[in-house]
């Protein structure tokens, strides 16, 4: 079963920060996701649901704005020391949820493809605009925007619609080169590759994360 796109946006936020972490399993097949137990971390019965101390945190991009927020270790992901940088991240973080978001995840699970294709090749005709450019979208710095696009990048190139991004060579050339190297810290068993985004499981979801 593959991992949940969210899910996968906080762990590699996680990652990127450098931070220490423990992942729980939900067994969505069996309905564990909406057992009182996790509703009271997530009221709407979904993943991620995230934990550190007595907070309790769901969507999964404010997870990772938190994550980027509280760690002064690994990637500055916020460019929260300046402020052009930092605004334009928020730019890139904008139109991802907004405009990228929408037709790549209607796309990923087969919904209305047609229709949000077209909506999607407009999308990715600005994105290559930026990056013929930047390096990165907010600038040439890696950052929360770059890395909040990639679990569907990974998930729409696995479907025959992967043409959307390997024919933009700069939209191509920028999410390639940003995963190399990006890979987990440690490896266990119920989780390969994070980066990779897919888990072999027959019944589990990687859902719930917490700080060690």
């Amino acid at each position: 079963m593959p991992m949940s796109t969210a899910t996968a946006r906080v762990l590699m936020t996680l990652e990127e920060k450098e931070a220490s972490y423990e992942l729980v399993l939900v067994n969505i097949p069996n309905g564990e996701h909406k057992h009182p137990d996790h509703l009271a971390r997530n009221p709407f019965g979904q993943i991620p649901a995230f934990e550190d101390g007595s907070l309790m945190l769901f969507e999964s991009r404010a997870v990772a704005r938190y994550v980027a927020k509280k760690y002064d270790s690994g990637t500055d992901l916020l460019r929260s020391g300046n402020a052009e940088e930092a605004a334009l991240v928020d730019v890139w973080l904008d139109v991802e949820a907004n405009h990228f978001n929408p037709p790549i995840y209607s796309i990923s699970y087969q919904y209305v493809v047609e229709e949000n294709t077209a909506k999607l090749e407009k999308v990715l005709d600005v994105y290559e605009e930026r990056l013929s450019k930047s390096k990165y979208l907010a600038g040439d710095f890696f950052s929360l925007a770059d890395l909040s696009h990639f679990p569907f990048i990974r998930r729409l190139l696995t479907t025959p619609k992967a043409t959307l991004i390997t024919s933009r060579p700069h939209v191509n050339a920028w999410w390639r080169p940003s995963l190399r190297g990006r890979h987990t810290r440690r490896s266990p068993p119920e989780l390969p590759l994070a980066i990779e985004f897919y888990c072999e499981h027959d019944k589990d979801e990687l859902g719930v994360i917490s700080f060690q």
